[in-house]
This record gives structure tokens, C-alpha cells and sequence, in this order.
């Protein structure tokens, strides 16, 4: 189905040209899904609203995306360290796999290893027959939050459109090949 359509007809955004590990994240996040700030209380009404975001953008419904990520949380914490989340789900109706982003103000607790709270926070959804797209996805948003100067420029981007440029940009060769 290469027009980005799925058997229950939700609609997926064509990854951006340039797509690819060097080309930053933009082929998997989508712009009207990035957030500059989500200021909620708790964790889960912070997720919850980037949740419903990401669902808007893909033509899925907010509650369900928002069970399925907040199912795969309780099971294992999904904090990557250095104040950054990547909770992920898969879920029925995704041609591809989508993310959003958000800066959590305040930062919550993914149960990191390190123990940090986050405010750099991705959902990620990927198609529930695609694991290995799923893993893969993981990979690359982990890879390229790794790098303190990344991290510092998004936590000090000046809104939207500021955070988008920081994901089109594609990461350093010396990232790109570890």
C-alpha cells in the first residue's frame, strides 16, 4: 500500500525526502506532533496529551493510543537516561512507524537508570506486525538523543518550528556509522 494507506484506511503521512539515519529524525516525527511544551501535573496527563496529539496526525483515536503506550509503560520503564523518555506501543491501524516529541515542564519519571526524571519525551507507535521497524525506530530516536549538545539544543529550542529544524538536521557522521 504504497499510498500510505492501511487496511482500516488510516491515513500515514509519506516519510519526508531525505529520509534515512543521517537525515535526522523527520522521517518518523511528525511536525504537527511536536510539541514545544506540555505542562501537566502527572505523567500521565502530560502523555496523554502528547498521545492524542500523535493520534490526531495518523487518524487514530487518542484513548486507544494512550492505553497502548500507558499499557507498555507499566510493564518496563521507558526513560533512556539524561532526562529523555521514548515510550512506544504498537497498535493496529499504522501503515509505518510515527513519533511525537514534547518538553515536559515539569520533567517526570520514566524509571531511568539513571534515576533523572524526563523532559525530552518521544511517543513512538509502530504497526503491530512490524517489529523489527519498531526495534528499529527505538534505535535511531535513542542514537540520536545520546549527545549532550543535541540534547541542550532541543531543551533551549525557541518553539515548533525551532524543534523540527533540530530533527531535519541529520546527525555527525562519527553518530551516524556508531
Amino acid at each position: 500500500m504504497s499510498d500510505g494507506s492501511t487496511p482500516s484506511g488510516t491515513q500515514v503521512p509519506p516519510p519526508e525526502a531525505g529520509s534515512g539515519e543521517s537525515a535526522g529524525l523527520m522521517d518518523l516525527l511528525l511536525p504537527g506532533a511536536v510539541l514545544s511544551r506540555v505542562s501537566a501535573p502527572t505523567k500521565k496527563q502530560a502523555l496523554q496529551m502528547l498521545c492524542e496529539a500523535l493520534a490526531e496526525h495518523v487518524g487514530l483515536e487518542g484513548r486507544m493510543v494512550y492505553e497502548a503506550v500507558l499499557l507498555r509503560e507499566k510493564l518496563a520503564g521507558t526513560g533512556a537516561g539524561d532526562g529523555v523518555a521514548i515510550p512506544h506501543a504498537r497498535v493496529p491501524g499504522l501503515s509505518r512507524a510515527v513519533a511525537g516529541f514534547a518538553r515536559f515542564d515539569p520533567p517526570h519519571d520514566f524509571d531511568a537508570m539513571d534515576a533523572r526524571p524526563a523532559d525530552l519525551v518521544f511517543v513512538l507507535l509502530a504497526p503491530e506486525d512490524r517489529g523489527g521497524d519498531h526495534l528499529k525506530a527505538l534505535a535511531r530516536i535513542a542514537r540520536f538523543m545520546r549527545r549532550a549538545e543535541i540534547r541542550d539544543k532541543l531543551r533551549n529550542a525557541r518553539g515548533v518550528d525551532h524543534l523540527v529544524t533540530l530533527f531535519s538536521a541529520g546527525t555527525p557522521r562519527s553518530d551516524a556509522a556508531a
